[in-house]
């Protein structure tokens, strides 16, 4: 399968684009948004004359209306008027509905096990009468790069690995994945599955030895994701980035100097960065000059945040947009003034 060109559409001068943090089936929260930047429909696809709209991916489960938020973003991206990026969230669908080769000891390439089954359920109830329409989805989820590289910054879904991506350019002859390379990723210690784990979920770090936390979804963890942004960490708490804050202990707990070389960093001489995934809240600004987060948990009610990308090389906190998650997300005519927050 041939890779998207790396270096995107060539624009004018006047020309903008708008990144849009993680969606996951907030479809009329999606409308709101977009129809704030000044974004009309027009033939039922959302359009700007002068910007274009990159999802940070993500589109899919945990949310009310999933699959109309896929066809909002097809479309918008079939026709031009937007840009994507693969999700961990798309990645996973497509292990998870992907049957693995004979001798892998597997069904499928994601197991089907409680956890697996409880993240993915709302799209697959969503879906449920319309098995055709889904594996056409499963199919465009192949089209989605994993990186993208516009003019002068970056998109990834959880981290920027320098190293990884132009290994994969080298591999790979662009930024898609094919069938093969998802059927190798499925064994992680392999270069496939490093660098799907890598740019879509983002880095971690064990804890320190026989440590182990329980979070509140349940889960036990051994390792905890880590700030690729982080500037000369010196303790666990100066780069942990994960649902539950750690014990005390752990957190003040030194960084060893092998750990610390283990820590991947994002230099301030590189382009400026966007990423997703990872559930942030409060006022949406970025997490150093160059980098920028806009997943502010717009599925739990938090806000669904764009940032209008211009001609800087440096962000701004002025430039994130958003809209407030209403309970229960209503339909974009019924939003009030209060909702739409810039």
């Amino acid at each position: 399968m041939a890779g998207r060109a790396l270096g995107s559409v060539k624009r004018s001068a006047s020309r903008g684009y708008d990144i849009i943090g993680d969606i996951h089936g907030c479809a009329h929260t999606l409308a709101a948004l977009l129809e704030q930047m000044g974004y009309q429909k027009i033939n039922g696809i959302y359009q700007h004359k002068r910007r274009q709209a990159v999802f940070i991916g993500d589109i899919i489960d945990r949310g009310p209306r999933i699959r109309e938020s896929l066809h909002m973003v097809r479309d918008m991206v079939e026709h031009g008027s937007a840009q994507i990026t693969m999700g961990n969230h798309e990645y996973n669908a497509l292990g998870y509905c992907t049957r693995a080769r004979p001798g892998s000891n597997r069904k499928f390439l994601r197991e089907h096990n409680p956890r697996h089954d409880r993240l993915i359920r709302e799209t697959l109830e969503q879906f449920e009468h319309h098995p055709h329409e889904w594996n056409e989805f499963l199919e465009w989820f192949y089209t989605l790069p994993l990186f993208l590289e516009i003019e002068h910054f970056r998109v990834v879904h959880a981290c920027w690995d320098h190293r990884l991506i132009e290994q994969f350019k080298k591999v790979q002859g662009g930024n898609l994945i094919d069938e093969d390379f998802l059927q190798a990723s499925a064994a992680l210690d392999s270069f496939a599955g490093r660098v799907m784990d890598r740019l879509l979920r983002g880095t971690d770090l064990r804890l320190p030895e026989g440590l182990s936390i329980k979070g509140r979804d349940g889960f036990t963890r051994h390792f905890f994701r880590t700030k690729f942004w982080a500037e000369n960490p010196q303790t666990y708490a100066d780069v942990v980035f994960q649902p539950d804050p750690l014990p005390e202990d752990i957190a003040n707990h030194p960084l060893s100097e092998a750990e610390k070389k283990k820590i991947l960093s994002y230099p301030l001489s590189e382009p400026p960065v966007f990423v997703g995934h990872y559930w942030r809240d409060g006022r949406p600004a970025p997490l150093k000059p160059n980098v920028a987060c806009i997943d502010y948990s717009a599925v739990k009610y938090g806000r669904l945040v764009a940032y209008r990308m211009d001609d800087e090389r440096q962000l701004s906190a002025d430039k994130f947009v958003w809209v407030n998650v209403p309970r229960p997300e209503l339909p974009s005519n019924s939003q009030t003034e209060d909702s739409l927050t810039r």
